[in-house]
Parts: C-alpha cells; sequence; structure tokens
C-alpha cells in the first residue's frame, strides 16, 4: 500500500550517512602544476625515495600538524601546490633544523633573509622557526622569486636554494655561450641542482604512490592547530599545563621560542592543538596574570655583575634592568633585584 511505501522511504531516508575525511596530501596534489620531466636527476631522486619507503611515511607523518596551515597559505598566496612540500628538501619537516649555513626552521631561512622577510629574531625567540611567521615569509619569498624570472617557478626554486645571484650570474654565462637558460641547463651548486629534482620527484611520488611501490600515510583534509592569543608573556611549562598538553608538544607547534618561557615583547601569540584551544583560552581567563612568570628576589653579592646574573637565571640584561628600572650597568652589593625564573628545572625545556 502507499502507507508502507512511506514507511520504507522515511527509514530509508533517516540513515545516517557517514562522510569519510578528504585526504590533505589527495587535495594537494590536485593543485600541482609544474612540469616533472623524466631525466638522469630526477630518476635519481626518484630511486633514493623508492629505497627508502619508510623515509617518505616518516617525513609525511611528521608534517601532519603542519600541512593543513601550509597547504591554505600555498592557495592564499597562488603559488604551485608543489610548493606545500618543499619543508621536505628542506628541512624534512623538522622545525628545529639548524644547518652549517644557518638556516633555521621548517623553511630554512637564513639570518639576513629572515630579517628582510619581517622574522623576528632575538635571545628569546626566533621567527625563521615559528610555523605560522616563516610560512607566511616563504610564500612571500617564493612569490617574488617567481616574478623575477618571469614565473619560471624551477628557477624559483633554484634561487631560494642558492640566492638569486648566482642564478642570474648562471643566466647570463649561458646567454653568452648561445646556451638554453632553463634550470636544466645552468651550470649551478651541485646542492642546488639536486635540490630542484628533490622536490620534483617527491611529489612525482605524492601524484602515484602505487607506481613506485610506496603507501603514504592519511592526513585528514582539517586545521590541526588553531592560534590563541596571550597577550603577554607566560611561561612555557604553565602554558602547557593549562593546554593539558605535553611541554614537547608546545614546543613542536610553537618552535619559535628559544627559552623556557614566550617573549616578553611578543609574539603574544600560541599554537595549539584546535582541540585544546578553547579550553586553554578558559583557564587562561581566570588565570593571574601575574603569575603567569615565576620572579625571585635576589640580592646583589659582591662582585656581581647584571650579565652573570642574568646567565645565573638565564634571562636577558635587557629584562633585569626593565623589571628593575635600572639605567646602565650599575649595581650594588646589598641590593636585591627581581628576577623573572622558570616554573620547571632547565631539563625540562630541553627543546629550547
Amino acid at each position: 500500500t502507499d502507507a508502507v511505501k512511506d514507511v520504507r522511504f522515511e527509514k530509508q531516508s533517516s540513515k545516517v550517512i557517514t562522510v569519510e575525511p578528504v585526504d590533505l596530501v589527495e587535495r594537494i596534489k590536485k593543485g600541482f602544476i609544474l612540469d616533472k620531466p623524466i631525466n638522469n636527476r630526477v630518476l635519481s631522486e626518484l630511486k633514493f625515495y623508492k629505497r627508502h619507503p619508510k623515509y617518505v611515511s616518516r617525513v609525511l607523518n611528521r608534517a601532519k600538524p603542519y600541512l593543513y596551515f601550509i597547504a591554505e597559505e600555498t592557495e592564499k598566496y597562488g603559488v604551485p601546490m608543489e610548493m606545500a612540500f618543499l619543508p621536505v628538501v628542506e628541512s624534512a619537516f623538522q622545525p628545529f633544523a639548524y644547518s652549517h649555513g644557518r638556516a633555521s626552521g621548517l623553511w630554512q631561512f637564513i639570518p639576513g633573509t629572515g630579517k628582510r622577510y619581517g622574522l623576528k629574531q632575538n635571545w628569546w625567540y626566533d621567527g625563521r622557526r615559528d610555523v605560522v611567521a616563516s610560512t607566511h615569509s616563504a610564500m612571500k619569498y617564493l612569490s617574488n622569486l617567481s616574478k623575477s624570472f618571469n614565473n619560471d617557478w624551477l628557477l624559483a626554486l633554484a634561487s631560494y636554494n642558492a640566492g638569486s645571484g648566482n642564478v642570474r650570474k648562471a643566466i647570463r654565462k649561458n646567454n653568452k655561450r648561445g646556451k638554453p637558460t632553463d634550470f636544466w641547463h645552468l651550470n649551478l651548486p651541485k646542492e642546488t641542482e639536486s635540490y630542484v629534482p628533490k622536490l620534483i620527484a617527491f611529489c612525482m611520488i605524492i601524484e602515484n604512490p602505487e607506481k613506485y611501490g610506496i603507501t603514504l600515510p592519511t592526513i585528514d583534509d582539517k586545521p590541526y592547530f588553531e592560534q590563541v592569543d596571550i597577550k603577554s608573556q607566560i611561561d612555557l611549562a604553565l602554558a602547557a599545563d593549562l593546554a593539558d598538553i605535553s611541554l614537547t608538544e608546545l614546543y613542536l607547534l610553537n618552535p619559535g621560542f628559544n627559552r623556557w618561557a614566550t617573549d616578553p615583547s611578543g609574539p603574544h601569540r600560541l599554537v595549539l592543538p584546535i582541540d585544546k584551544a578553547q579550553h586553554f583560552s578558559e583557564k587562561l581567563a581566570h588565570f593571574p596574570q601575574e603569575k603567569r612568570i615565576r620572579w625571585v628576589r635576589h640580592k646583589i653579592q659582591r662582585g656581581e655583575a647584571l650579565l652573570t646574573i642574568a646567565k645565573r637565571y638565564n634571562t636577558t640584561v635587557d629584562m633585569l634592568r626593565k623589571v628593575n628600572q635600572i639605567r646602565g650597568n650599575s649595581i650594588r652589593a646589598g641590593h636585591h633585584l627581581i628576577v623573572p625564573v622558570a616554573l620547571k628545572s632547565q631539563d625540562s625545556y630541553a627543546l629550547s
């Protein structure tokens, strides 16, 4: 009867349909646009990845906290989505990576380039390791390099590694000799000549992992972290406790902080797992601001200087001057200083 049909229809329409999360790596590869020629240099890198499938999985698992944010920024800046995987080549997605050339962070900025692209660097904080700040800067830098080479992204990548001056010099040499001036024909440093093929080969693995016998880990296409405004300096061990995460996890999401606390002059924000951010904000709102940092009263001994006291308490002379309203370096034995100190032992802040 019609009544029975209606009941059946209602039962069918009331079924709960579960939608599987979209895979982030699948989404990223849909935005790939770079040419990927099969030449000896690319084949050499492909062989490496094929011989080390666990390395590919390890790098992508390491990327999980950062990759969604990086993919969003890559899309926002309109650069090829292959650039989302550039940290594989630069740092293997290790946020504390540091090179012999003093390059630091996921994107391996050297100090000078970092400053040129607005990355603050001082005793407390290094923006080159800040995942959010350095990703913004890397996208700006890559965009500028591409424009300066008439949107040739392989030349832009080579310049990111070797410097645009070296790439232009190689182009001029080829022009004089009547040779092609594309990336594959330039005489560049050995590292740079393998740098671009490494990214191309990795993206070829991403495009067709089955072809190379590699299984890629699943990464959900959803945010992993959220930025929280903290408004002032805070001990990172306290912040971890308030967020109910380990101090190690806090440092891996906030690798820009060099010490046991955030920079007193900012940035006043923390990156936290998205499922912890609201809980942290609520607890922080009820936590007295004056207790975010622990203070001790230090009696100045004969022969002590601001520098020796700062080193003893793992802080800076500038901080001692500011807190104690001191001009210059003059202090007097028998007087007292107020000194900010870490809540836990220095071993607890090992990643810093």
